[in-house]
């Protein structure tokens, strides 16, 4: 094998199976237990996919799809299609026939890699209608053939090649920085959805910006377990390529479902996530405690009360000194360390919260027992990450400061303006797009309201989309009211309305699990959720729980009206996309008639 000079991720990835070679590269769930592959192994799997697509035909530039939940498989593509210098599309794994046809069609993909029969399926419904699609290669054993589908095992069953072998050591070395590497497509709020076209060079600086967060903590010996989708950005580098160019082993788990069970097995020490993670852990520890007996709910919260006093320390990467440091490990050796064991978090070094707004309070909850979540932001387009606050200097309620490279600042109308290395090279088949997201001097328009404080540090306030002008020509922001109002453990998910109206409105949809918790307790029946919504004692709590949460906002961010929903959104019901935002136009079409009952005529 030959040394690479690293200007792509797949030169990263072998030179680092030369330095691990046998070490464990990523593990997965195998009849019960995780199993793991080596460097090795996995680069045996990644040339022989990469001679299989130079077998092919694929040349430099040739689109290819991947479409699949995350797993080892899709690694080992992802490398592949770098390693000959094609460029790869990932479609949600959650994604309809429908929508894999846009992205697969929008794309042209020649080949189309799948993870299950399921998604086998939904790609051969809209076949027909795509004439650059040659073969479906499936992940997954097949019970029996299937015609134009290649099961992956025969892929890696295949001879080798000298002259492959040796093609495919050139186009890992002539990867040029500039070449495109991968088009992401954006989650469609408004329309279909933008291919975002990154070079090598993109996801290589990203991966390396990165890296430069984590400072002194990657001295440290942790693996990373991996849950969100690969087919975001935000995980593939902070959840893959970084985890490669650092040479730590990646658990898969198994699903969001099964992810506590996953933690306890793992006992990870980085892991990438998404906001909602956090407020459910802290919302079931505070659930377990309300119901636990009198003296162990004044033992946790002495104990909650100390690991507050933690936060100075903690967000300073300070040493806990004096009287205070031996209050705070006997109340670690009482509580927190007992909690955090059976949480499978006693080994957690850095979790990064991106995708979202993380409230305050859940946020200063982790830090006070000494986990270090770095809330970030970061888009597509970015490739995608921007900001981070750093494990030395926390600021609970910000997205921390700029990356290396990148200069950001706010315009007029207050949208946040980024120019940097991990910029796109533009919007796939799309000119006018492309030119529209830049301004004149280079910057990309971000389509946030953001502000910074006198640190640098940022904060986003909002969408410029999403942006509510109310009959009085107030201009209010929803997400800041979502996320105080999302921070109650009863609030699972909330839409706030108003555009064009005399007050706002929220749509609530109840965390039924504590509901029903609540509901018992107040002998009330939780068995029927369209009649525990509906039942007037539910709905004095939840005007009380708003009210609480809210207390802080201004007179115009106050909620006049909320009615509660029975059932959750979700991808497949059409309220959220992929990455788990709610598509507001969908939620106004969908209850017209509900809003309207919000405003009854005056």
């Amino acid at each position: 094998m030959s040394f690479f000079p690293e200007t792509s991720m797949a030169a990263v990835f072998q030179n680092r199976v030369q330095k691990f070679q046998d070490n464990a590269c990523v593990a997965y769930k195998k009849k019960g237990h995780y199993t793991g592959i080596s460097w090795k192994q996995m680069n045996e799997m990644v040339r022989r996919v990469g001679r299989f697509l130079l077998s092919k035909g694929i040349k430099k530039g040739d689109t290819i799809a991947i479409f699949s939940a995350n797993r080892y498989e899709w690694w080992v593509t992802d490398l592949a299609i770098l390693s000959v210098n094609a460029v790869d599309v990932p479609v949600y794994p959650t994604n309809s026939a429908k929508e894999a046809r846009y992205i697969l069609d929008n794309s042209g993909a020649s080949l189309c890699f799948v993870g299950t029969t399921e998604q086998m399926q939904k790609v051969l419904d809209v076949k027909k209608d795509l004439p650059n699609l040659t073969e479906v290669i499936v992940f997954d054993e097949l019970a029996e053939g299937v015609h134009g589908v290649t099961p992956f095992a025969e892929i890696l069953a295949l001879d080798k090649s000298a002259r492959e072998e040796a093609l495919l050591e050139e186009r890992i070395a002539g990867i040029h920085p500039s070449d495109p590497a991968t088009i992401i497509y954006t989650s469609g709020t408004t329309g279909n959805p933008k291919g975002v076209l990154l070079s090598h060079s993109n996801l290589l600086v990203n991966t390396l910006q990165s890296s430069d967060i984590g400072g002194r903590y990657w001295h440290l010996d942790f693996e990373f377990l991996s849950f969100l989708p690969l087919s975001h950005g935000y995980e593939r580098i902070a959840g893959y390529y970084l985890a490669i160019h650092q040479g730590r082993t990646v658990y898969f788990a198994e699903s969001f479902a099964k992810i506590t069970e996953n933690f306890r097995e793992v006992r990870p020490g980085f892991i990438v996530s998404v906001p909602r993670l956090f407020e459910k852990l802290h919302a079931g520890i505070l659930s377990k405690v309300a119901e636990a007996p009198p003296k162990k709910q004044k033992l946790f919260n002495w104990a909650l009360r100390v690991a507050r006093k933690n936060l100075p320390y903690i967000c300073h990467d300070r040493p806990r000194q004096g009287l205070f440091a031996l209050e705070y490990l006997l109340a670690d050796r009482l509580v927190l360390s007992k909690l955090k064991k059976a949480l499978g978090l006693d080994r957690l070094k850095i979790a990064i919260s991106g995708g979202g707004a993380l409230g305050v309070s859940d946020i200063e909850f982790f830090l006070g027992m000494d986990i270090r979540i770095l809330e970030g932001f970061g888009i597509t387009e970015c490739s995608p990450c921007t900001n981070c606050n750093r494990p030395d200097r926390i600021k609970p309620g910000t997205c921390g400061p700029a990356d290396l490279y990148t200069e950001e600042k706010i315009a007029e109308d207050g949208e946040l303006l980024i120019r940097g290395p991990q910029v796109m090279i533009g919007y796939y088949k799309d000119d006018k797009a492309t030119k529209d997201a830049f301004t004149e001097d280079g910057f990309l328009k971000t389509g946030d309201i953001a502000e910074f404080d006198a640190d640098g540090f940022l904060r986003i306030t909002g969408r410029k989309k999403e942006i509510i002008v109310t009959a009085g020509g107030k201009n209010i922001a929803p997400l800041n009211i979502e996320t105080s109002l999302t921070s109650s453990r009863y609030i699972e998910q909330v839409a706030i309305i108003g555009e064009k109206r005399k007050y706002l409105s929220a749509l609530i949809v109840p965390s039924f699990g504590e509901l029903a918790v609540w509901a018992k307790n107040n002998n009330i029946d939780s068995s029927d959720r369209e009649a525990l919504v509906r039942n007037e004692a539910v709905k004095k709590f939840f005007e009380a729980e708003i009210a609480a949460c809210t207390r802080e906002l201004g007179q115009v961010e106050q909620i006049r009206q909320f009615a509660l929903l029975p059932a959750e959104w979700s991808q497949e019901t059409g309220e959220l996309t992929p990455t788990l935002k709610v598509k507001r136009k969908v939620i106004d079409k969908k209850y017209a008639s509900l809003i309207e009952s919000l405003y009854p005529p005056e």
